[in-house]
């Protein structure tokens, strides 16, 4: 029984030390990429007191304006598990998911809408970065009919890498169509929990805008200039969670003016969002939960495996080869035989004939018998026998 309970502890160790040696190497790599079946998440920024472009077209009658109010933004991506199994090629197959994101942001006093965009893009499952893949669009206008592949994501657009560095990274910015460096600038704490802050700045950058548009603002805000440019700054700050990549919280100080040939700038975008308190909790807790699973699996898992493992290697060598309990048992003295009797003495012999003496004859003591069949004692050299 000892030996059989030894050799399974022994196993058992052997099983938990190889589980543990496993762990950092095979399965914590599959828990720090991007799963396929991510639950979709919404984003809520808020700018207080904006000024914002706003053009309203009834019939044939278009009325432009910029008016001030509190905007609200939601940003909501939607993983497309199904997308990523059947469309990516087969250089991105396993490597790589497919998102589809949706933005729209409205007045918070009537509900009108300001600007939507929607896009499907694949993402990375380890860096976070865009994946170079042909079928990703995006659409601004809201029209039916978006060309696939009209746009070239690159860098980080909605997250980070797993494990990300104290260095500078390439965020793609929506209004530029490209990416441009944010910096690493430190760590902050967030609701307890350490993030690392980036900072993208945009400074005075000329937009790609349709000729006509920049007519019909023209027309609006310089009647009398030939033409114009819609300049765009921006000053976007990220804190990334350095374990999980994800974004924890986001501020983004937004400026667009029209500057017209001749005349004076119009200011056509002025806005300050930040995440509202309650996505800034829901990340916190997100980051938590995510934390805690990769640190089970990379960290804590392979040290309680591993210590269980060796206690059980140990005690199970200790069961098998160990000796047996208690000494070897020595064979007993004998018993005293209980005598009942008086002991025998020699003067009851005498008087009592027939009664055995335990008085053995010393071995040199002669005797003989009257039994001429009884063989008498061989005389010593020189010496006559005696009948």
């Amino acid at each position: 029984m000892k030996l059989r309970v030894g050799a399974a502890l022994f196993g058992l160790g052997v099983l938990l030390l190889v589980f543990a040696a496993g762990l950092p190497f095979y399965v914590a790599p599959a828990v720090t990429k991007l799963p396929y079946d991510l639950e979709p998440t919404t984003s809520v920024a808020e700018a207080k007191n904006a000024r914002f472009l706003k053009i309203t077209r009834v019939g044939d009658s278009v009325t432009i304006e910029v008016p001030q109010a509190d905007l609200v933004s939601n940003v909501e991506v939607i993983p497309q598990p199904d997308d990523t199994k059947d469309r990516l090629p087969k250089e991105l197959k396993g490597d790589a998911v497919i998102w589809d994101v949706y933005q729209t942001v409205r007045r918070t006093d009537n509900q009108d809408v300001v600007s939507q965009y929607s896009t499907e893009l694949a993402l990375d499952r380890i860096s976070g970065a865009a994946a170079s893949w042909k079928e990703q669009w995006l659409n601004e206008t809201g029209a039916d009919g978006t060309p696939v592949g009209n746009v070239k994501y690159t860098g980080q657009i909605y997250k980070f890498p797993f494990g990300t560095a104290k260095r500078d990274y390439q965020i793609f910015d929506r209004d530029l169509k490209r990416a441009t460096p944010a910096k690493f600038l430190g760590t902050e704490k967030i609701k307890g929990i350490e993030a690392y802050r980036f900072e993208q700045r945009i400074d005075n950058e000329v937009l790609n805008t349709p000729e006509s548009s920049i007519q019909t603002l023209v027309g609006k805000f310089a009647p009398g200039a030939a033409g114009g440019q819609i300049v765009y700054s921006n000053i976007r700050t990220v804190w990334v969670d350095p374990v999980t990549g994800a974004f924890v919280n986001v501020r983004e100080q937004q400026h667009k003016e029209l500057r017209p040939t001749t005349g004076t700038p119009t200011v056509l975008l002025d806005a300050d969002f930040n995440y509202t308190d309650d996505t800034v909790s829901r990340s916190v807790e997100t980051v938590k939960d995510n934390r805690f699973k990769i640190g089970l699996i990379s960290f804590w898992g392979p040290i309680v495996a591993g210590v269980l493992g060796l206690l059980a290697v140990i005690f199970g060598v200790w069961l098998v080869t160990r000796p047996e309990g208690g000494a070897a048992r020595h064979r007993a003295d004998p018993t005293p035989t209980r005598v009942d009797q008086e002991p025998v003495r020699d003067s009851d012999t005498a008087e009592q004939p027939g009664v055995l003496t335990d008085e053995i004859p010393p071995a040199s003591t002669n005797w003989k018998s009257e039994d001429p069949t009884v063989p008498t004692q061989r005389p010593a050299p020189g010496e006559v026998e005696q009948r």
